[in-house]
């Protein structure tokens, strides 16, 4: 089995996100230690947005492909390949502006790919990515859950992941960060008892 950590907070080690969804992949591989660890860091390996010189590059034959539309379909793939191959995955997402990183909405614009991940029928949209276990650690500095301003975060991270094919999704929630010192620890002490829980559970995925 193989499980991907995705990063995307643009803080390092000053991330809440990053610290969590460590401590997340940490308990699944202790848990299930034939888990292989694959980890990307959106703020670093991922700069290129979604272009028409992206569509460009992979319409280009092969032996045609300029050294830079070469990198391009190199980078596409392979993080189309990661996110297909991964059983488990853990996504840090972390709320900016009342919606994801741009990085992490980029990673999005990578593996949502029709014919692969994804497919329109007759009887409509079919997600092609099923299978696969989903662990989101949400954070924020204010609570947003179920109400209007978190439906461009946990709420639309959902909606993607279901529209691929995925159901078992599960979030890990440190909200209300910015409330102060006890609201923070707090939440980081209510999101560790749900970390706890997911690493019993890891086997049955």
């Amino acid at each position: 089995m193989k499980l991907l950590h995705i990063d995307s907070s643009i803080l390092g080690e000053a991330s809440a996100s990053r610290q969590l969804s460590r401590e997340v992949a940490h308990a699944l591989q202790a848990a299930e230690p034939a888990l292989e660890l694959v980890y990307r860091d959106l703020s670093e390996d991922l700069t290129a947005h979604l272009s028409g010189a992206s569509f460009a590059a992979k319409g280009t034959p092969v032996e045609l492909r300029t050294a830079a539309q070469k990198l391009e379909v190199e980078l596409a793939d392979s993080i189309l390949n990661e996110f297909m191959a991964a059983d488990v995955i853990v996504i840090g997402a972390p709320m900016y502006n009342f919606s994801v990183p741009t990085q992490l909405r980029t990673w999005i614009d990578r593996i949502a790919v029709a014919g692969v991940t994804f497919r329109y029928t007759a009887n409509g949209p079919e997600g092609l990515a099923k299978g696969k276990r989903i662990v989101i650690v949400s954070t924020s500095g204010g609570k947003h859950a179920g109400l209007p301003t978190g439906i461009g975060h946990e709420d639309y991270l959902k909606l993607v992941f279901g529209f691929l094919g995925i159901t078992d999704i599960e979030i890990v929630r440190a909200d209300g960060l910015s409330y102060g010192a006890e609201a923070k620890e707090a939440s980081f002490a209510a999101a560790r008892t749900q970390i706890a829980g997911l690493s019993g559970a890891v086997a049955m995925a």
